[in-house]
């Protein structure tokens, strides 16, 4: 056997190696992470808050955004650190810890845009047996489902990444230990492990798909036989936000996960990596906030109760 030393800990190449851009680097990171953690958790707050919104919509965007605002939190507040810092070194357990928690809300992310799909196909497909359709019972098993989904794939990406030798080199092309970057270290044949995770993404990536075009093509079919304008409008508006989320999520995924390491550019892969670790956990609460009419009221509402009401009263 050949002498070698395995490795213990990792080094995050990071975006840059400039000085003069890690302060700005880290001023528009931090702001990202706030408008994040903001965005999501007071989406989540609003949605507990206001009775009118807990519905079976409602319910899943609220775990959207809680799984928005965990793989966030995985990633970006190492990379945060970095930036103040300037230690790039994560160590192997911790690396495998961040892969772990990145994996589970990802995927978890994936069943539950699949999830919400559905139900948008209920709401407009089916609207008199709506009710029936999306019980609590249905919505709580769609949602833990989503979740268990995310920590099986989790454990097998975790298993069969961490499972090869690392003893070529520790430095990670990338600004967290992401499965791709990891794998390219192995000092051992990895194209077993590489085909094991293509397929294993083809199938929690196109199973979420197919769920979310076989709903919109129902969806649209419904919508194009509808006379009235205005429950046209209603109809196309309330799939609008999840078609946008859909588009933006699926989009960089595909292009991170489903090619070989060999096809993957390491500053197109840096890219890819920063919009859909930070920026989409940022744009969810936006883009469904700002297109939707019942979020705009509550928060108008809670405004009015609480803020408002206090605000005077100190004045």
């Amino acid at each position: 056997m050949e002498n070698h030393t395995e490795v213990t800990y990792f080094i995050l190449l990071g975006l840059t190696n400039s000085p003069k851009l890690q302060v700005p680097l880290f001023t528009m990171f931090t702001l990202i992470y706030l408008i994040t953690l903001i965005g999501n958790l007071g989406m989540i707050v609003l949605i507990l808050l206001d009775s009118h919104l807990h519905t079976p919509m409602y319910f899943f965007l609220s775990n959207l955004s809680l799984v928005d605002f965990g793989y966030s939190s995985a990633v970006t507040p190492k990379v945060m650190a970095g930036f103040l810092t300037g230690n790039k070194v994560i160590s192997y357990n911790a690396c495998a810890t961040q892969m772990f928690f990145f994996a589970v809300f990802a995927t978890a992310e994936n069943y539950l845009l699949a999830s919400m799909a559905y139900d948008r196909y209920a709401a407009v497909c089916k609207p008199l047996h709506y009710t029936t359709t999306m019980t609590t019972g249905v919505c709580a098993c769609l949602t833990i489902g989503s979740y268990v989904c995310g920590f099986l794939n989790a454990s097998i990406n975790i298993g069969d990444t961490f499972y090869l030798s690392f003893c070529t080199s520790n430095v990670i092309h990338n600004f967290f230990c992401d499965i791709p970057a990891v794998m390219t270290l192995t000092c051992t044949g990895n194209h077993i492990n590489e085909l094991i995770l293509i397929l294993i993404s083809c199938f929690n990536i196109f199973l979420a798909l197919f769920v979310i075009f076989i709903s919109y093509v129902f969806i649209f079919i419904t919508i194009s036989k509808m006379h009235s304008k205005e429950g046209y409008q209603k109809a196309l508006s309330t799939c609008a936000s999840h078609l946008l989320a859909v588009s933006i999520f699926y989009g960089t995924v595909i292009i991170m996960y489903l090619q070989p390491s060999s096809s993957h550019s390491m500053d197109t892969d840096k890219i890819a990596s920063v919009f859909y670790t930070m920026i989409i956990p940022m744009l969810n609460p936006m883009v469904y906030s700002l297109r939707n009419k019942e979020v705009k009221s509550a928060f108008k509402k809670i405004v009015e109760k609480t803020i408002i009401p206090r605000f005077c009263h100190n004045a």
